[in-house]
């Protein structure tokens, strides 16, 4: 277990692969830990420095009073890298963490080169939406909207599946805390003009199933960003590392090849 102190928050964080390698970094949506990429990461090629960690308030990080900012979830991923001393790395941000890899990119491209937005957009839902589902879960806890959530986030053929219970209890397990002060930092969040300012080469990944961030809010958020490309995985729904891992697996690796980092 990698617990790293920057003082005011302690962030659970994992690196496999060459630790000499070439750096992946993976940002995981809101509710979930980051296990999230299990599936992936042996389907990568070797050689590569792939590096994973829990957002504040969620899985083994600290879970400081809320709500955050996202300026605050992206300064912890920037002081975490800067701890481990990576530059130049891809950062596959997925849900809210797409949203935290294009604040990082627009704030420091010494830490960026390229990115993979992933079941996301540059700017999720509206406010009132998010104000309802924190009224929510402060009101019954998670599990309010755990059926909810799972029927948004997986296709109904992986909602058949014993697996799908365990994402659901992962989902119900995190700190009622933690979710809503994220749920708040996606609230206030509108990256429109901010990321139609990026150039660095980026690739979009939808999932024909997400009812979280439907296919057509990724591909308008890769049309701000200039040379973009978009690639949607069919049969999965907003977690598609998780339905479909070897599809992810070969998107992604060739992107990797196609910036250099492979």
């Amino acid at each position: 277990m990698n617990i790293l102190d920057l003082g005011d928050i302690h962030l659970h964080w994992r690196e496999d692969g060459d630790p000499a390698g070439r750096p992946v970094v993976f940002a995981n949506s809101l509710g979930t830990d980051f296990r999230m990429w299990d599936k992936l990461i042996p389907l990568l090629p070797r050689g590569l420095r792939l590096i994973r960690y829990d957002k504040r308030g969620h899985g083994l990080s600290a879970c400081p009073p809320g709500p955050y900012a996202m300026g605050a979830l992206i300064r912890d991923v920037e002081r975490l890298l800067d701890a481990l001393e990576v530059r130049d790395c891809v950062f596959v941000g997925l849900s809210i963490g797409g949203l935290i890899a294009q604040g990082l990119a627009v704030k420091r491209l010494d830490l960026v080169r390229a990115m993979v937005l992933s079941n996301t957009a540059a700017k999720i839902g509206t406010a009132q939406m998010w104000a309802d589902r924190i009224a929510a879960i402060r009101a019954g806890g998670i599990e309010a909207i755990g059926d909810a959530t799972m029927e948004r986030w997986f296709s109904k053929s992986f909602r058949a599946t014993a697996e799908m219970q365990g994402y659901r209890n992962m989902l119900t397990r995190q700190p009622v805390e933690g979710y809503a002060g994220c749920a708040a930092a996606i609230s206030g969040t509108d990256f429109i003009t901010p990321t139609s300012g990026l150039t660095l080469p980026t690739l979009a990944i939808a999932g024909s199933e997400d009812g979280a961030t439907p296919p057509d809010l990724v591909r308008e958020t890769s049309g701000l960003i200039r040379g973009a490309r978009f690639h949607l995985v069919r049969g999965a729904g907003h977690l598609p590392p998780v339905e479909k891992p070897a599809d992810y697996a070969a998107v992604l690796t060739e992107f990797l090849t196609s910036v250099g980092q492979v």
